[in-house]
């Protein structure tokens, strides 16, 4: 996972440096430390999920176009040793970019994967009205979006607009394992 540290911390700096932002004006936009964004450009830490949702919202960009690494096309079958694996350092989720955004697409679908007891929270969406639709595979996962909460058994589908504070929770006994689309509006 080293390898794609390194490049989220590329695509991060070259997002940056495209709006001419030095570090400091990309702190103040997305609250992360400049101390931290610098060590996320040069690939030194991994960002944590919640990081990587406000560095999404200060460019304007949905998490999957964060991930994509400006990819101009992509194969039309993606190998599953192909699709690029990241995990929160902080909470151990883990994302896979089962169908990774590419230009030409509205849609991407993420493979995720929440510990038993681990909770991850947005305070608000990085893009406005984002359509998800989540299936969930494996455990049990309660959704919050803003006031609304929802308990997810194996097979449920949950599909929203994301215009709210998030947040997913893997209540256990089991990890949650869940697919979820994304299409940009």
């Amino acid at each position: 996972m080293k390898d794609l540290d390194q490049d989220i911390g590329r695509r991060i700096a070259e997002l940056r440096r495209a709006r001419d932002w030095p570090l400091d004006q990309l702190a103040d936009r997305s609250g992360v430390s400049r101390a931290t964004l610098s060590r996320i450009e040069r690939g030194d830490t991994s960002p944590t999920a919640v990081a990587l949702g406000q560095l999404a919202r200060a460019f304007g960009l949905s998490m999957a176009d964060l991930f994509g690494f400006g990819a101009p096309t992509l194969d039309a079958r993606i190998a599953r040793e192909d699709q690029p694996v990241w995990q929160d350092p902080e909470t151990g989720f883990c994302r896979r970019s089962v169908s990774p955004a590419a230009s030409g697409f509205r849609g991407s679908i993420i493979e995720g994967e929440l510990p038993a007891g681990q909770t991850i929270s947005y305070a608000v969406p990085p893009l406005p009205d984002l359509e998800h639709h989540l299936v969930l595979l494996d455990g049990a996962l309660v959704m919050t979006l803003g006031e609304e909460r929802y308990a997810l058994s194996p097979g449920d589908c949950l599909r929203f607009r994301l215009n709210a504070a998030n947040a997913y929770h893997a209540p256990g006994p089991q990890n949650a394992r869940y697919l979820l689309t994304v299409i940009t509006p």
